[in-house]
C-alpha cells in the first residue's frame, strides 16, 4: 500500500458555505449507554491494549474455507421464541482473529454476558480439528440480525456486524454489497490507515416489533468510543446512529460514516479484463447534496495509481455511494448478483460541518477485494484529549431513486476521437466524452438548454445536448483535450436561464 500512497492524485472540487457550530452531545438515554461512554473516555486517558480473548493460534490460523465450514446452528438463535427478530453468532478465527464480547439487555435492562459456547456451531468436515479448542471466555467474532422483511414465513439476514468496525445492511430485495464502518482514521496516508476495532456489543431486545437497539465500544490506538445504532429493517433498512469520540492520541484524519466498497471495470473504463460479464462492481458512483441544495454526481473509477479526490461542504444535506445502474443486462452476473447490490445515503444530524467528503479510489485486478473507500472529513483535526459527537442515519439506498426533480447521470462513457482503423494524428490526445441523464419528472423541452462545462488542465470544446432514447434521457457531449499529462478534473451540468436542470456531473480523466 505504502508504494501505491506515494504516487496518490488530489483533487478538490470546492463548494463554499457557512459555517455552522456543532451540536452539543446529547445526555445518554440510558444508564447503560452513559455508563458505556464514560468507560470510552477513561480508556482514552490509558495505554491502548486489545485483547484475543486467548484465542487458540489455530483458530487464528485456519483459511477461509476452514472457516465456512463452521456453521451456526440456527435453533441457537436468540430471540428465536420471543421476538419476530432473531440474532446469530460468528465462530471467531481466520481473520477475525480479534474476538468481541457480547451482552443482551432484557426489558428489566439487566445485562447479561453471552458466553462462548461450541454448541453453538456445526464443525463440518475440514473444520472438525477446531472443535475443541474454545472456551466460553473466547467470545464471537460477530453478530448478525433476522427479520422477515421479503416474506412473512421467513426470516432475512439484514445487518451483520463483523471485522474491525465494518457491518453490512440489506433491505427488501437486496443483497449484500458495500459495507458502513464505525469510523476511519488516516485512510490514504503515507504512514498507514489504522483500522478502529469495536470490542463490545450490547443487544437490546426489541418490544414487539420495533427496532433494534444495540450499544458498542470502540477502540483503536488513537481514538476510542461509544456508539448507539437504532436499526430498522424494511424496504430501505435504516440505521440511526450515534457515536461519541474521545482521541487518545493526534489524529491526522477522521473519517466519519465511511464506506469500503469494490470497483473492477465498468461503463466508463477504457480498458477492460477478458471477461464476459460488461460490468462488475458493488457501486458505480458517490453522490453530496450540499448545503446550497447542488447535487454532486462523481463517478467511480478503478485507476491505475492510488487516487485521492474530495468534495467541500459546510453541512450537507447529505451524501452516499450508490449503485445506480440496477439493470440485470449490464453485468449478466448470474451468482454475484450486482444489479441487487444497495447503495447508503447518509443523513447527517450533528457534527458535520465545514468539511470534505473525500475518495479514495485503490488500483485493483480483482473483485474479491474492495479498492473504494468514502467517508466525511472534518476540517479541524482531533488532537489528543478531544472529544467529538456525531449523528446521522444510514439508509439502504436502490438505484437512484433519492430524488427525480433534476435530470440524474445514468451512465459515463467515453472513447478516442479517431476511429478504428483511422492513422492516429495530433488530434489522437483528444477525448469524446458522453454523459447521459434521466430526463426529470417535470423535464421540459431543451431548446433553449446549453451544457455548463469546465476542466482544470484541459480545454473543452463541441459541447452539445439533446434528447435520446425517446426523450427519456438527456445526452450531454464534448471534446477534451489534455493540456498535459496531468489529471483533467472536469464538472459538466445542464442549464436553462441560468438556472440548472441536472445534477452536477465531476469526472477525473487520466490521460495515458
Amino acid at each position: 500500500m505504502s508504494a501505491l500512497m506515494a504516487t496518490a492524485i488530489v483533487l478538490m472540487s470546492t463548494q463554499m458555505g457557512y459555517a455552522q457550530s456543532s451540536s452539543s452531545p446529547p445526555s445518554a438515554d440510558s444508564s447503560l449507554l452513559q455508563s458505556i461512554i464514560k468507560d470510552a473516555k477513561q480508556s482514552a486517558g490509558q495505554d491502548y491494549t486489545l485483547t484475543d480473548h486467548k484465542l487458540h493460534e489455530k483458530l487464528a490460523g485456519m483459511d477461509y474455507q476452514q472457516y465456512r465450514a463452521i456453521r451456526f446452528r440456527p435453533e441457537q438463535s436468540l430471540w428465536k421464541e420471543t421476538s419476530p427478530y432473531d440474532v446469530q453468532l460468528f465462530h471467531p478465527g481466520f481473520l477475525y482473529d480479534k474476538p468481541v464480547t457480547i451482552y443482551t439487555v432484557g426489558d428489566d435492562n439487566e445485562v447479561t454476558r453471552l458466553p462462548f459456547s461450541a454448541e453453538k456451531f456445526r464443525y463440518d468436515k475440514g473444520a472438525q480439528q477446531f472443535a475443541g479448542l474454545t472456551n466460553e471466555k473466547n467470545g464471537y467474532a460477530g453478530f448478525r440480525l433476522h427479520y422477515p422483511i421479503n416474506r412473512d414465513d421467513y426470516r432475512d439476514e439484514f445487518v451483520v456486524f463483523l471485522g474491525a468496525s465494518y457491518f453490512r445492511l440489506v433491505g427488501q430485495d437486496q443483497v449484500y454489497g458495500l459495507s458502513a464502518r464505525g469510523l476511519a482514521l488516516n485512510t490514504g496516508s503515507p504512514e498507514g490507515e489504522e483500522f478502529p476495532h469495536f470490542t463490545a456489543f450490547w443487544l437490546k431486545q426489541p418490544d414487539e416489533e420495533g427496532p433494534v437497539t444495540v450499544y458498542a465500544r470502540l477502540e483503536s490506538e488513537s481514538v476510542t468510543g461509544a456508539y448507539r445504532f437504532v436499526i430498522t429493517p424494511g424496504q430501505d433498512t435504516t440505521v440511526d446512529v450515534k457515536s461519541w469520540l474521545f482521541a487518545r492520541e493526534d489524529v491526522e484524519k477522521l473519517g466519519i460514516a465511511p464506506f469500503t466498497s469494490m470497483y473492477l471495470y465498468g461503463e466508463n473504463s477504457a480498458t477492460r479484463p477478458d471477461d464476459y460479464r460488461p460490468e462488475v462492481h458493488d457501486s458505480d458512483g458517490v453522490l453530496m447534496h450540499t448545503h446550497a441544495g447542488e447535487r454532486i454526481w462523481r463517478p467511480l473509477t478503478n485507476p491505475a495509481n492510488l487516487q485521492i479526490t474530495s468534495l467541500s461542504d459546510t453541512a450537507p444535506q447529505g451524501f452516499g455511494m450508490l449503485q445506480r445502474d440496477l439493470n440485470w443486462q449490464s453485468y449478466l452476473d448470474s451468482e454475484a448478483l450486482y444489479h441487487q447490490r444497495p447503495g447508503l445515503w447518509v443523513t447527517p444530524e450533528a457534527g458535520f460541518d465545514k468539511g470534505r467528503l473525500e475518495l479514495v479510489e485503490i488500483p485493483t485486478d480483482s473483485e474479491t477485494h474492495d479498492n473504494i473507500v468514502a467517508y466525511w472529513v472534518p476540517a479541524s483535526p482531533m488532537q489528543a484529549g478531544d472529544e467529538r459527537y456525531f449523528a446521522y442515519q444510514l439508509k439502504t439506498v436502490n438505484g437512484a431513486e433519492l430524488d427525480t426533480s433534476v435530470a440524474q447521470v445514468v451512465r459515463t462513457r467515453h472513447g478516442s476521437t479517431v476511429l478504428p482503423g483511422e492513422e492516429a494524428t495530433d488530434e489522437s490526445a483528444k477525448r469524446r466524452f458522453t454523459v447521459d441523464f434521466s430526463a426529470p419528472d417535470t423535464a421540459a423541452a431543451l431548446t433553449d438548454a446549453t451544457l455548463v462545462a469546465e476542466a482544470a488542465n484541459a480545454s473543452v470544446s463541441e459541447t452539445r445536448v439533446f434528447a435520446v432514447n425517446g426523450g427519456k434521457e438527456w445526452r450531454a457531449t464534448f471534446l477534451v483535450t489534455p493540456k498535459s499529462d496531468k489529471p483533467v478534473d472536469m464538472r459538466v451540468h445542464i442549464a436553462s436561464a441560468g438556472k440548472r436542470l441536472s445534477e452536477v456531473w465531476n469526472y477525473v480523466y487520466q490521460p495515458k
